[in-house]
């Protein structure tokens, strides 16, 4: 950025070389005048070359001579106070900010360091090309161009600045595990946009422009233009909405409507899911502001419920048996929910005696809800084996009619 800003500045050497030696032509009439802040810095230009032209031709000869001495003075002078401020100043300031408990001046600091180092070039070198003798047009173009270059990196330090505090925010959001954390880089963006937009503004007034004119004829245009892009607008919308809602953040297992993913970005117009077979969607977030969110990373708990089908040989005395050392194999389980447990002979059902397991595991991790899943599938595998019992499958009894023939049961085992 400050590299391009030097290449801008020094580009208006050109016209005013090359203005300096064409017949002076008077201002256009539309330009105004200059303000106090221009006056002043310029009569402050003047008595610089006065004091160098005493001090190198007192008796004021060679006029053009100390106007590019001056010039060149003033080109060097930037050149050294940047070197000292960023090898110097700044350097001191980040030892200085690395023994400080914080860290929002280690971000700080090296943030400021370009835009600082360019402001001061910038200044150097309009400075410069405001002690040559150049024509009136040329120095308003110059004064122009000062404006434009001190007000964009003016405003490109806002925004160093500005990201370094939301960054160090966000970095203390994660650290106390607070849901606006993972919404910091949206608000960033938001920001960002802003600044620039006011940024913008600021230099077209700095060139004359009436922005408040600029503005109430843009009002009919923006309203068209505000239907032509109401998709658009409604996602910036829905954008907010997901920001103040924190329905979700970046990492969290949500499911939106029929998307079941994982969030991999929460962006100013859409919302990034990570679907399970690692395909990406690009949801709208007037989509995501409309549908229910499900978000799968806030389970406080996970329920378990199953038939376990005994066969109809089961006795009633084995029945009873088997559901008091169900229960008890559930309950010696750290991590279920005793208070969820529910263990019962269900019903009869159409091939198997039907029994009715609950249970609810104390933690949302979905690793750990398998295995203990696992644990009491196989534990459930040697009870019913240990007590000579078996679990049922569907089977299908036809009836054949006739001499020599009997009932035969037809299944799948």
């Amino acid at each position: 950025m400050h590299r391009i800003l030097l290449f801008l500045s020094s580009l208006a050497l050109l016209p005013a070389l090359a203005a300096a030696t064409a017949p002076t032509a008077p201002a256009p009439a539309a330009l105004p005048a200059p303000g106090a802040a221009e006056a002043a810095a310029t009569d402050l230009l003047e008595h610089f070359v006065d004091w160098l032209q005493l001090r190198i031709f007192p008796d004021g000869s060679h006029g053009d001579l100390v106007h590019w001495l001056a010039c060149g003075v003033l080109l060097l002078a930037a050149i050294l106070l940047r070197r000292f401020i960023t090898n110097i100043i700044f350097s001191w300031l980040k030892r200085l900010a690395a023994k400080t408990e914080t860290t929002l001046d280690d971000k700080l600091f090296p943030a400021l360091e370009g835009p600082v180092a360019t402001l001061v070039m910038v200044g150097g070198i309009f400075a410069a090309l405001t002690v040559l003798k150049l024509t009136p047009a040329v120095d308003r173009l110059i004064v122009y161009g000062a404006k434009i270059s001190l007000i964009t990196v003016v405003f490109w330090g806002i925004l160093r600045a500005g990201g370094a505090v939301l960054d160090h925010l966000e970095e203390l959001g994660h650290e106390r595990k607070l849901n606006i954390a993972h919404f910091m880089p949206l608000i960033k963006r938001t920001l960002a946009a802003f600044v620039i937009i006011f940024g913008v503004l600021m230099v077209v007034k700095s060139l004359g422009v009436d922005v408040g004119a600029v503005l109430a004829g843009l009002g009919i245009g923006g309203l068209a233009f505000a239907f032509a892009a109401q998709d658009t607008i409604a996602n910036l919308f829905g954008s907010f909405v997901v920001v103040m809602d924190q329905p979700f953040k970046v990492g969290e297992a949500v499911k939106i409507g029929t998307q079941a993913g994982t969030v991999e970005d929460i962006g100013l117009r859409s919302t990034r899911i990570r679907l399970v077979d690692r395909s990406l969607v690009v949801m709208p977030n007037k989509m995501v502001a409309a549908e229910a969110v499900i978000n799968l990373s806030k389970f406080t708990a996970r329920r378990v419920e199953q038939t376990l089908g005994l066969t109809y040989a089961t006795k009633p005395e084995q029945m009873e048996a088997i559901l008091v050392e169900l229960r008890q194999v559930i309950l010696a389980e750290k991590e279920v929910d005793p208070a969820s447990v529910v263990v019962a002979f269900n019903q009869l059902g159409v091939s198997s005696l039907d029994i009715l397991v609950v249970y609810a595991t104390t933690s949302p991790d979905f690793g750990a809800h398998l295995k203990l899943k696992e644990r009491l599938n196989l534990a459930f595998l040697r009870l019913v084996a240990a007590r000579g019992l078996a679990f049922a499958y569907p089977t299908q009894t036809v009836q054949l009619d006739g001499p020599g023939t009997r009932a035969v049961a037809v299944g799948k085992p």
